[in-house]
Formats: structure tokens, sequence, C-alpha cells
């Protein structure tokens, strides 16, 4: 079977069930389960801490493993990214009291408090500052005010738990992260898990082209099928069908989800009529 670890909790735990769900296989259905066998596809996942799955995933413990991409390399775990999963994205900045620094330049000699110290050690070494880090588990906003350091790192959204520590941002972001799938570097292609794990990788690719795409049907008249194309140009090729009513065709094409709106406006603005979209559930390219 291919062993899989999955998040356990946090933000990552359940869109990756939800993504794993869509994707035919079968999911814990209590928190306490830490250990589910999907027989029919030959699966096994194991829940796990999220900061511990890079470790057994570089330990050959587990085939692959579905982790934040933060996570991946604040544990310096030898494992690699094969497929990035578009959820959970994260930006990591670096934060202090206004007029403290202005850039990663002003860093050296001060002192960084941080729940990624992996990360943040790293970037602070590749770019030759020598500054001290200091590793809290969460709430890093509060070490300014208590004199535990005069700088902090860590993800930041909308900004507005800073700006009520009173704090801004500044300089570039450390990094960017998202979830990620992960296997154990230059791992060896064993004959019977590589299938499976390309299998699973094709699952959860359909899973991301279908929360991607809708698809667009609509009927319009054969002298504007030409525009209408252009306008709806699908992975290959729309598929086209004549009406019973003589110079009308239907149109049938896979288009971006966000674009969706915009091209039925234009597809309208052409003569094109009975426009619908319908979701897609699942899809192999």
């Amino acid at each position: 079977m291919l062993r899989i670890a999955v998040p356990n909790k946090g933000s990552l735990s359940g869109p990756a069930s939800a993504m794993l769900h869509e994707a035919g296989y079968q999911q814990r259905k209590e928190s306490k389960e830490l250990v589910l066998v999907d027989p029919e596809n030959e699966v096994e996942f194991f829940y796990l801490r999220p900061k511990d799955i890079a470790i057994y995933v570089s330990a050959g413990k587990l085939d692959i493993g579905i982790t934040g991409q933060d996570l991946l390399i604040d544990s310096g775990a030898d494992a690699e990214v094969i497929l990035p999963l578009g959820f959970a994205r994260s930006t990591f900045r670096f934060a202090a009291k206004p007029g403290t620094a202005n850039g990663i330049e002003d860093l050296a000699g001060k002192t960084v408090a941080t729940s990624y110290e992996g990360i943040v050690a790293k970037h602070l070494a590749n770019s030759g500052i020598d500054a001290s880090v200091v590793h809290l588990d969460g709430a890093v906003e509060t070490a300014i005010e208590l004199g535990v350091a005069q700088v902090i790192a860590d993800v930041v959204e909308t900004g507005t738990s800073l700006r009520n520590a009173g704090l801004e941002v500044f300089g570039e972001p450390i990094m960017k992260s998202e979830a990620v799938v992960i296997r154990r570097s230059g791992a060896d292609t064993d004959e019977a898990v590589q299938p499976k794990v390309e299998q699973f990788l094709r699952r959860l690719q359909g899973v991301l082209v279908a929360r991607s795409y809708v698809m667009m049907d609509y009927d319009c008249r054969a002298e504007h099928l030409e525009q209408a194309v252009a306008l709806t140009p699908g992975l290959e090729s729309p598929t086209i069908s004549p009406l019973h009513n003589e110079g009308w065709v239907a149109v049938r094409s896979m288009v971006p989800a966000k674009e969706a709106q915009r091209i039925m406006d234009d597809l309208y603005a052409i003569g094109a009529r009975a426009i619908l979209t319908t979701a897609i559930h699942a899809c192999r390219l």
C-alpha cells in the first residue's frame, strides 16, 4: 500500500482531507483516528502533526506527505516538493515598531522572535546578516512589548493583528508558502510504489483543474462561431454540434472559473444565447 502522511489538525487539515475526498479517497470520520486504511485504492493514511510530516517522509517511513512548504523548509528535512496544492497560502514578513528597521540590512545585531526559526535563520544567513533568532510557539507579536526581541517574523495575511500590536511590516517577504505534496529527496523508484504515487498525483491534479475550470455550454449563430471559439478555446478545442434550427450551433468548452462571468458577457454581446456554466467534479488531462 501507498503510505501517505496527512495533517491531523490546524489550517492544513480540513482542506487536505477535503481534497483527498474529492480525489476519491476515503477519509477519517473522527479526529481521534490516527490511521485509516483505504483498501479499494491501496492507500494507508497516517494523520500526523503538520510539523512532523516532513521528518517522517524524509526518513523513508512514509512514501509521501501533505504539509506546508514553510514547515518543510523550517524542518530542514531531506524532502522535496512534487506537487503544489494551491491552498493554505501564506506570506512570511518581518515586522517591528515603526522606525526600527526599513530592510533586512537593518537587522544586524538585533534579535528576531519567530515560530519558524529554521526559515528565518536560513534567510538571514543567505542575506549575510548576523542577527539572533529566538524561538517562540505562537503569539510572537508580544515578544517586542515584553523585550524578548526587537523584531518578529511571522505569517502575515491582513496585517490587522500586527497593527493592533503597534507593529508594521518592512522589507521584502521572507517567503511565500502553500500546501504541497512532498517526497524524500532522491527517493529510489520502487516499481511497486511509483505507479501508485503517479496515480495519486494525477487524481490531485484532476481536483485542482476541476476547481479552476467550469464547463460552459451555449448556442450561437454559425457566422459568429469563430468569434465565439476565440473566447472559449477550451483545452484542446471546443465541441461543436449543429442544432435543429438551421444556422445555429451548440458549443461546449472548459473555461477558467474566475473568467466565466466576463466570458458570458462577451458571448452574449456577439449573439450567443442559452449560456450555461456547470461545475466540474473530476477530470483527467
